[in-house]
C-alpha cells in the first residue's frame, strides 16, 4: 500500500495511491500522522478501499506532493552507516550506531524547492532509506520484533550543511542538519508488504550526473537492528522517522562540488519513488 499527501503546503489531503489512481482518505483522517498510524489507520484505509467507499481525487496529477508522513515527533538519524561513506568521510566504520537528530520542521515534500542556508558553502545531498514507526517501540527484546513496529518506508534526502555540521558544531551534528526543508520525504509511504527493505537500490544525481548508487544490503547496521537498538535508548512513537544513513558519493568526499543555487538534485529508491529538488539562495 502507498500512502501520500496531495495539495498545497498546509492544505494537503491524505490519499491512497493505487497504480495511477489516488483515493481520498479524508473521511478516515485529516492527515497521515502518528495518531492515524497508531489507530490502525493503514488497515482501515485498506478496508475502505476494498469496500469501494473512498472517492477518487480527480485532479491528483496536477497537485503538489507533500511529505507522506505529517508532523513526525522525532527524526532520528544514523551517521556513517555505509562503510564506503565512512571511508570517504575520513572515518573508520563505526562499531556502534552513530545517532543524531533533525528537527521535525525540516520535513518537506519530495519535489519542493530548497533554500540553501545563509552563509552556506557546503550544502550536500544524501539519499537515505527512511523508516516510519507505526507502533510504539520501547526495549524490544531482539531485532526480529522490529518489523512489527514499522508502518512503512520512504525515500529521504538527508540534506546537510557540512561547515555547520563539522566545523561549527561543538561536537554535535544537528546544526548542519536542521535548516528549513532539509528533510524531503516521499513521494510515498510504502508498507512493508510491498517493499524489500533489505536490498533496495538507492541512487542520486546532481544536474543529471550520477552521484550515489548502492543498496540497503550494504548497511553496516540494518533496519531491524536499528529499530531494536534505538528502542534500548529512547521510545519510538508512531509517526517517528528513522533515516538509516547514506552511501558513498556525496560532496563531502571531495570528488564533487557542493550544491549551489540553480542546481537540481534527484534521488530515488527502487520501490519507494523518486524526488527532485531545485536549490535557490535563502
Amino acid at each position: 500500500m502507498k500512502l501520500v499527501h496531495l495539495g498545497p503546503v498546509g492544505q494537503e489531503k491524505p490519499a491512497l495511491a493505487v497504480d495511477n489512481t489516488y483515493f481520498d482518505l479524508s473521511e478516515l483522517t485529516s492527515a497521515i500522522d502518528g495518531a492515524f498510524l497508531a489507530a490502525d489507520g493503514v488497515q482501515r484505509a485498506a478496508e475502505a478501499h476494498a469496500a469501494g467507499t473512498l472517492p477518487v481525487i480527480a485532479d491528483a496529477a496536477q497537485l503538489r506532493i507533500g511529505s507522506p508522513i505529517s508532523r513526525p515527533g522525532s527524526i532520528v538519524c544514523i551517521g556513517m552507516n555505509y562503510a564506503a561513506h565512512a571511508a570517504e568521510s575520513g572515518s573508520a566504520p563505526p562499531s556502534v550506531p552513530i545517532i543524531f537528530l533533525k528537527t521535525a520542521n525540516t520535513v518537506a515534500g519530495p519535489n519542493d524547492t530548497v533554500a540553501i542556508p545563509r552563509r552556506s558553502v557546503k550544502t550536500d545531498w544524501e539519499v537515505e532509506l527512511g523508516v516510519v514507526i507505526g507502533k510504539r517501540a520501547s526495549y524490544l527484546d531482539d531485532p526480529t520484533q522490529s518489523i512489527d513496529h514499522i508502518a512503512g518506508f520512504v525515500t529521504a534526502n538527508d540534506l546537510s550543511e557540512r561547515t555547520f555540521q563539522l566545523e561549527e558544531s561543538g561536537g554535535q551534528w544537528s546544526k548542519g542538519k536542521s535548516a528549513a526543508g532539509f528533510s524531503p520525504l516521499g513521494p510515498w509511504l510504502v508498507t512493508p508488504d510491498e517493499f524489500d527493505y533489505r536490498s533496495a537500490r538507492l541512487r542520486s544525481w546532481v544536474n543529471g550526473e550520477p552521484r550515489q548508487d548502492s543498496t540497503a544490503a550494504d548497511l553496516i547496521f540494518d533496519v531491524d537492528f536499528l529499530v531494536w537498538h534505538l528502542s534500548q535508548y529512547m521510545v519510538l512513537d508512531p509517526g517517528d522517522v528513522i533515516l538509516t544513513g547514506t552511501p558513498e558519493g556525496v560532496a563531502l568526499s571531495g570528488r564533487f562540488p557542493y550544491l549551489k543555487a540553480g542546481d537540481v538534485c534527484e534521488i530515488e529508491i527502487d520501490g519507494l519513488g523518486r524526488q527532485r529538488q531545485e536549490f535557490i539562495d535563502a
